[in-house]
């Protein structure tokens, strides 16, 4: 059986390498960081942290303490994202992933950007005024979709 993708990728610490340098790199930009306040502090970047983790396969810290899908819909409420900053965000998010030494394989990338393209194409629609949401639904589970990695046969 496939590893998850948490598991693939080096678990915890590879997703807390990944939220630093996306975060690091969001603070600098000037069409980013004003969603932000112009700083991401700790707290807010260990709550992103445990909300990749958890829909990568990891464990459900984000679903069990810290309020689930509702909460993270909640957070982007109202936040007028634009399309601009949508392909900003999973352009940075991409190359914090160089940045963090994720695995280069094009399977794990592939599940990546999925992810970015579906979470962020959703994060855009839900932050708009008066946008229709769906107010509760459980935390994504991505997982390696058509291309699952390849492994030798042992």
């Amino acid at each position: 059986m496939a590893k998850t993708l948490y598991e693939w990728a080096g678990g915890v610490q590879a997703f807390e390498r990944l939220i630093a340098a996306f975060y690091d790199r969001v603070e600098a930009d000037v069409l980013l960081s004003p969603l932000f306040g112009g700083a991401v502090g700790e707290e807010h970047r260990d709550h992103v942290v445990a909300w990749w983790c958890e829909v990568f396969g990891g464990p459900g810290r984000y679903t069990d303490d810290l309020g689930g899908y509702e909460r993270m819909v909640a957070k982007h409420r109202g936040l007028a994202i634009t399309p601009e900053q949508r392909l900003r965000f999973a352009t940075l998010m991409s190359v914090a992933a160089d940045d963090a030494k994720l695995p280069q394989d094009p399977e794990f990338r592939s599940a990546l950007v999925a992810y970015l393209e579906w979470g962020t194409r959703l994060a855009v629609h839900n932050s708009q005024p008066g946008a229709e949401v769906a107010e509760h639904a459980p935390v994504p589970k991505w997982g390696w979709g058509e291309a699952p990695p390849w492994e030798p046969v042992e």
